[in-house]
């Protein structure tokens, strides 16, 4: 599933192609990705013609495009999900699932989804915030995150770090990529104890994954294969700049040792063996 950098980079590009435009057509080409719309396919594509879109808004990975009446389109992209802006002209991407016509004339908003795990769904009164993402705590870009509270917070669970990192009802946005790198920059093992660190060691571990993902942000993310593009179609370049995550085998570019990888919640685990040593009850299982 894409991580808040990813999001991000498709939400200024929905910025730019969407606000203000007014919906004149909707078609709906296969009906999983709106299967949370309790009228079907063809009730979700009525009940959308003649809505103008306002500014895109995103909480952490969660992304909505806002409607001037007050409610919103909600877009869980998923591992797959792509939104896509293209000239009505050109050909349908490639798993397009639902396309968006403006009374403009303008460029369609294509949503292409290869496996379908995500969907659009519409959210009654959640231009601002939708019940859906409510829960959803604040990510690290946010300028009313209260930091002090939020390490409070962490160091309140006796779950390993990265564990608490993916909780995305204690901050928001990071996922395994970025919680990888993260890591990798506080020297941090994933298993260590939340409530063993300091406030300090905290502060420093948020100040480098707000500091890596700003980077990704600014490169377009991270992009290893299609399923993760921008609206225009073209991919990130942060996987270029990766310390840890994906590099199995390769020297730690800190110490120069093999890095590893190891399983972790039915994924992978990516660090350095010397840098990021585990804590004692982690060694003890192993």
């Amino acid at each position: 599933m894409p991580e808040l950098p990813e999001v991000e980079v498709v939400r200024r590009g929905l910025s730019t192609a969407v606000d203000g435009r007014r919906i004149a057509e909707v078609r709906v080409l296969h009906p999983r990705p709106v299967r949370r719309h309790p009228g079907g396919p063809d009730d979700f594509a009525l009940s959308l013609v003649g809505r103008t879109f306002a500014e895109p808004k995103r909480r952490g990975k969660y992304l909505w495009l806002p409607f001037t009446d007050g409610d919103a389109l909600l877009a869980h992209l998923g591992m797959s999900g792509q939104f896509r802006v293209d000239d009505s002209d050109q050909p349908l991407p490639q798993h397009c699932r639902v396309v968006f016509g403006f009374a403009d004339g303008g460029p369609q908003l294509r949503f292409a989804d290869q496996r379908m795990f995500g969907g659009l769904a519409i959210s009654v009164g959640g231009a601002e915030l939708p019940d859906e993402v409510a829960h959803i705590a604040i990510d690290l870009l946010d300028p009313g995150l209260d930091r002090a509270a939020l390490v409070s917070r962490i160091r309140s669970r006796s779950s390993g770090i990265k564990r608490v990192l993916l909780n995305q009802e204690i901050v928001s946005g990071i996922g395994n990529i970025y919680a990888d790198e993260a890591l990798w920059l506080a020297r941090l093992h994933y298993d260590t104890p939340a409530n063993t660190i300091s406030a300090a060691k905290l502060t420093e571990l948020l100040d480098a994954a707000r500091q890596v993902m700003s980077e990704a942000l600014a490169v377009g993310g991270t992009s290893f294969d299609s399923l993760y593009v921008n609206v225009n179609g073209s991919s990130g370049y942060f996987e270029r700049s990766l310390n840890a995550y994906g590099r199995e085998g390769l020297p730690c570019l800190r110490c120069g040792r093999p890095m590893v990888r190891e399983p972790f919640m039915n994924r992978s685990s990516f660090r350095c063996p010397s840098c990021q040593r585990p804590p004692r009850r982690a060694a003890d299982r192993g």
